[in-house]
């Protein structure tokens, strides 16, 4: 089972699945700065080759740019579970 995790620091969000011990992993940069939509993550893993495991549940986590530091920026990280889609292009 693959990770897809979504990401913004500043400007568009990008969208991307882990995949352990590979070299690539595919990745799909939204062209807005806002929040993409349920249905625009949906079809950005769809054309990424990969379909959520159930439900379209994405977990939120809010982290530090810099570890330690109550001052640094603030990253918002979204995390999904994701399978190869039958016929997709993973």
């Amino acid at each position: 089972m693959a990770r897809a995790q979504m990401v913004c620091r500043s400007g568009p969000w990008r969208l991307y699945v882990v995949q352990p011990g590979q070299p690539y992993w595919p990745t799909h940069t939204f062209t807005d700065t806002a929040v993409p939509t349920l249905a625009e993550r949906s079809r950005a893993l769809k054309a990424l080759g990969f379909a959520f495991t159930g439900p379209p549940e994405w977990s939120w986590v809010e982290d530090a740019e810099q570890y330690g530091n109550p001052d640094s920026p603030v990253l918002l990280i979204a995390v999904t579970h994701v399978v190869p889609a039958i016929g997709g292009a993973a």
